[in-house]
């Protein structure tokens, strides 16, 4: 494979390294497995074998200071706002456990249907919208609303409302050119949201409803129960990290499926290309993660690839790199639907161990019911990459604006 010659330099908040950051990992993995960024102050791993180890140990490798590469977001109180992401060992499960007593699997199941719901009112307005005008912005129309309405309805967010949170929410992950930190506006947001959940919280108390943010002040675990703070950072965690990685993830499927023709072809040749659908999401969560890079605190001094990455440093493993690791994927620059299901499963998009995502369950299952449907109705679409618009964002990757033109199925 190629390798771009030149100075080999990491700075995940430049607008041109988030068109694409793939040639520059693998540049990390061949010649600076562990990388310094001095102007960062941080350490990087990029092989498969060294971010999966890390995220494994979190003693060594801690939550405490959150998971964010931003300044501003780096501080031991980080799990106001990351909920448990930003914690380790027994405060961490006493806090996933008693959220997980509301956000139980049987609830994610529970909305198959109001998911299928949802799928079909937008797609088919966005189909209608594409015979139309010729095509039609499936971020706009879909990706970035189904997410929203989801998690809206759990936590019990208006209709009315859900615009003006997504804005928020993109806000809180947008990153401005020359801005290394969260800039003014997306700190603004963040603050805004948090008080729109803490109010929201006060309503359930006065008046218990059946939605998520209820469960959430009713669960309780040997008299143990979660203080109103850490039910407003999870509602946070949900709108911000569950809603966003769910659009960026329906929105790379489309982008890289209409890249190959062929494979486009098999997913879309009716009824037995249902059965891809599984593969097609599990694929583009490994060839374009959603999800590109965590942060972790470095509780010792570790030595690794002879060098030394000293105690109380922060350390960034890179998913996005480790995905498309040479050592563990075979031809992993290839998008392929049909990769072994083997290879599949070393994918670390959703991280691993006791961080594992919570909502991990639920986005391949949106996932799964919109491009399912997709299949039945579509039989072929055509992404205008020259008029589409990326994120910009250090935490996740994917599109604010992908114009598609949808051919329908005849009947």
């Amino acid at each position: 494979m190629f390798r771009a010659a030149g100075p080999l330099l990491f700075d995940p908040y430049d607008y041109s390294f988030h068109d694409d950051p793939y040639p520059l990992y693998a540049r990390l993995r061949d010649e600076a497995p562990l990388y310094y960024s001095d102007p960062g102050r941080f350490w990087v791993l990029s092989r498969h074998a060294d971010v999966q180890a890390t995220l494994r140990d979190d003693v060594t490798f801690s939550n405490r200071m959150g998971v964010s590469l931003d300044a501003s977001a780096w501080n031991p109180d980080a799990h106001r706002v990351m909920s448990f992401l930003a914690l380790d060992g027994e405060a961490q499960m006493r806090l996933r456990r008693l959220v997980s007593a509301a956000f139980t699997p049987r609830r994610v199941r529970e909305l198959e249907p109001q998911v299928q719901r949802l799928t079909d009112h937008y797609l088919g307005r966005t189909l209608a919208l594409s015979a139309e005008r010729g095509e039609a912005d499936w971020i706009t129309e879909l990706a970035g609303r189904l997410p929203m309405d989801i998690i809206s309805e759990m936590m019990g967010v208006p209709d009315a409302e859900r615009d003006e949170v997504r804005r928020l929410a993109d806000l809180v992950v947008h990153r401005e050119a020359g801005v290394p930190d969260v800039p003014p506006a997306g700190m603004a947001a963040a603050m805004e949201l948090i008080s729109y959940f803490g109010e929201m919280v006060n309503a359930r108390r006065a008046q218990a409803t059946g939605d998520l943010t209820s469960a959430l002040l009713q669960a309780e675990i040997d008299g143990d129960k979660l203080a109103d703070h850490e039910i407003i950072a999870f509602l946070f965690l949900m709108v911000v990290a569950g809603n966003e990685t769910t659009t960026k993830l329906l929105g790379n499927a489309l982008f890289h499926l209409s890249a190959h023709p062929g494979q486009q072809a098999a997913v879309l040749a009716g009824p037995a290309g249902a059965d891809l659908v599984v593969a097609w999401v599990e694929e583009t969560l490994r060839h374009d993660s959603s999800t590109q890079m965590l942060a972790r605190y470095v509780t010792s001094d570790v030595t690794l690839h002879g060098r030394t990455v000293p105690a109380g440093s922060k350390l960034v493993v890179l998913l996005g790199s480790a995905n498309r690791d040479e050592r563990v994927f075979t031809s992993p620059t290839v998008y392929d639907i049909r990769r072994d299901q083997a290879e599949r499963g070393q994918i670390l998009s959703f991280g691993i161990g006791r961080h594992f995502c919570l909502g991990a369950n639920l986005a391949r299952l949106e996932a799964r019911v919109v491009l399912s449907s997709l299949v039945r109705r579509v039989e072929r679409f055509d992404v205008h990459l020259d008029r589409a618009l990326r994120v910009h964002s250090t935490s996740v990757r994917g599109f604010a604006r992908l114009p598609v033109t949808f051919v329908p199925r005849n009947g």
